[in-house]
């Protein structure tokens, strides 16, 4: 990203490689990562922080564990701009060049891995359960509860911080001039399943099986009854597609880059594979800012949930949120002790009839 040598300690006889291959490749976008990267924190961070308020009050307010699961995601987002956009992108190489102790150089590595795990597979229990909410509804029912939402996302967590140990001995591609080893292929081929084919081929089966569900629903059963029920299920399906399409698309270019990294040209040689490579990230970690502009255009509690927090509208439970629904219960109750003291307020004030008032004796 800045100008700055690839070149690693060892000499170049022990390298193997030729003077003019050891010569680093340019970086032509010069300082527009370290803008970009500014930019996208300085945006996705308080957008994030935004979507994870909104979102709990959501899961405070209804229960339902689909808030919980986007919740994870929000979080797991956050983590992948800290670790991997701050820390890794402007302070290590924007800031010290690198220049940092080589064991700590491979412990940050190891957690934005982690990170960058937790944030894909975050969605995974999210579209597992829209797929039995649309497809096994009665099934969804017994099984989709908060406690073993937070249980699923527990679960997902640990298992990310746990892959992102092998990564500790992830080689360095901005710098390292030596051909790759066995090693280093077996990371990168692990880093991308984990990261692209595993979660895509999930999110293809599972989202091909909800859109033929629905669609044959929609066949079979009369239009006029189906619109109610239909519309809302369309917009949940609409914001998994939508999150799933833009994973998938915004991450392709980096797997297809660090791909040809280790088998045809390697960043430290080959200025264009740098350039596709610098490029290729920016537009994966654009995909940890995205959701809650997607989530604002698909999902109208979501947006209610967001203006509450900005204008700074009660708690989870906001008593004024909460008063349509038990206003006429209220006013009835209400009604009927005003009416019921009335009555016995007139009962006590009126006089008595002539024919109940006794004689005077």
């Amino acid at each position: 990203m800045i100008d700055w040598p690839n070149v690693t300690a060892s000499g170049p006889q022990e390298l193997g490689l030729k003077p003019e291959e050891l010569q680093r490749s340019k970086c032509v976008l010069g300082f527009i990562p370290v803008i970009y990267y500014s930019v996208l924190l300085c945006v996705g961070v308080p957008v994030n922080v935004l979507t994870a308020v909104a979102l709990s009050r959501l899961a405070s307010r209804t229960k339902k564990a689909l808030y919980y699961y986007l919740l994870a995601v929000t979080g797991s987002d956050i983590l992948s701009q800290l670790f991997i956009i701050f820390v890794g992108f402007l302070l290590e190489t924007a800031v010290f060049h690198r220049d940092v102790p080589e064991l700590l150089l491979h412990s940050v590595s190891a957690a934005e891995f982690a990170a960058n795990h937790a944030s894909i597979w975050s969605t995974v229990p999210l579209t597992v359960d829209r797929y039995v909410a649309l497809c096994h509804p009665l099934l969804h029912r017994q099984i989709s509860y908060p406690a073993r939402a937070r249980r699923i996302i527990l679960a997902v967590l640990a298992l990310s911080l746990a892959s992102g140990v092998p990564f500790f001995w992830w080689s360095d591609v901005w710098r390292s001039a030596r051909p790759p080893t066995p090693l280093d292929a077996v990371l990168v081929w692990t880093h991308v399943t984990i990261i692209y084919f595993l979660p895509c081929s999930i999110f293809l089966v599972l989202n091909s099986l909800i859109i033929r569900t629905l669609r044959l629903r929609q066949r079979r059963q009369p239009r006029q009854e189906e619109r109610g029920p239909h519309r809302r299920l369309g917009k949940t399906t609409a914001m998994l597609l939508a999150i799933t399409s833009v994973f998938s698309v915004l991450w392709a270019p980096r797997t297809a880059v660090i791909i040809y990294h280790l088998y045809v040209s390697s960043v430290h040689r080959d200025w264009r594979v740098h350039l596709a490579y610098d490029l290729a990230n920016m537009l994966a970690m654009l995909n940890t800012a995205v959701n809650f502009f997607l989530y604002c255009f698909v999902s109208k509690p979501f947006r209610g949930a967001v203006q509450d927090v900005v204008l700074l509208r009660g708690g989870p439970l906001d008593p004024r949120r909460a008063l349509p629904q038990q206003q006429a219960p209220n006013n009835a109750s209400i009604s009927s002790l005003y009416s019921g003291s009335t009555k016995r307020w007139q009962r006590d004030s009126t006089p008595l009839s002539p024919r109940r008032a006794r004689k005077p004796s």
